[in-house]
């Protein structure tokens, strides 16, 4: 809730509901998850959050602002889960087929961490990652270094040569790592609202495929947030 560039953004709302409830609506769809837990802070800032996940019935974690990746362990050993499946809050019009996608390519193969974003291929706002619990108490113990703590796989990331790292590429028709579909900035919001009441009058549960041929075809839309300079983040 306290964000520097969109406070309360998680709250705001599209289509007479709250980006998180959508988040959380769209991630129900994928028949491989067992459980959605919202970790969030112990701030009481954060107490509409947690009343808005009591209401829907999910679980709820409460932890450190600073020191996410305790915070996201925490959340899963009290679900007491395996697998963990990485969604930021900063996403809420994840496509849960591509969820789906990259919970099968960790589940059929032979890795520690599946993702969609070693390189980014699919819009910004798709982002999944894939590793186990076992793997995240590890980078608990062992990892220091301040990105550890902040970036929750970053311990995982960092190290490609000791653990064994997959990526899912976007089909041709997905790859636009140039459109941002993400909750960062107000004129964020503004796409995602726009994208979520135009293509919700449909299918609630719209694809990426329905948004990226949306933004194609709109020009004054895709250009709402095309000027913003997003914060640096953590690459291998």
């Amino acid at each position: 809730m306290t964000s520097s560039r969109l406070p309360g953004k998680v709250l705001k709302e599209a289509g007479g509901k709250p980006l998180l409830q959508i988040l959380i609506e769209r991630l129900k769809k994928v028949e491989q998850l067992n459980e959605i837990c919202v970790a969030t802070t112990i701030n009481e800032t954060d107490e509409p959050i947690v009343e808005l996940i009591r209401k829907l019935n999910i679980s709820c974690f409460r932890g450190s602002e600073e020191d996410v990746l305790s915070r996201v362990l925490g959340a899963a050993k009290m679900c007491h889960a395996d697998i963990i499946v990485e969604i930021t809050g900063d996403c809420p019009l994840i496509d849960p087929e591509i969820v789906s996608q990259v919970i099968d390519l960790y589940l059929h193969n032979e890795c520690d961490y599946a993702s969609n974003c070693e390189p980014i291929t699919y819009p910004i706002g798709m982002d999944v990652q894939v590793f186990s619990v076992e793997l995240l108490a590890m980078a608990d113990k062992e990892g220091n270094l301040p990105e550890d703590r902040e970036h929750v796989s970053w311990f995982i990331r960092r190290q490609p040569e000791r653990f064994n790292h997959l990526t899912l590429f976007a089909p041709p028709a997905l790859k636009y790592p140039d459109l941002s579909i993400t909750l960062d900035e107000k004129e964020d919001y503004e796409l995602i609202k726009c994208l979520y009441e135009s293509l919700s009058k449909n299918n609630e549960f719209f694809t990426c495929y329905d948004m990226v041929n949306l933004l194609k075809s709109n020009e004054k839309l895709a250009s709402l947030n095309k000027h913003i300079i997003r914060k640096e983040v953590i690459r291998n």
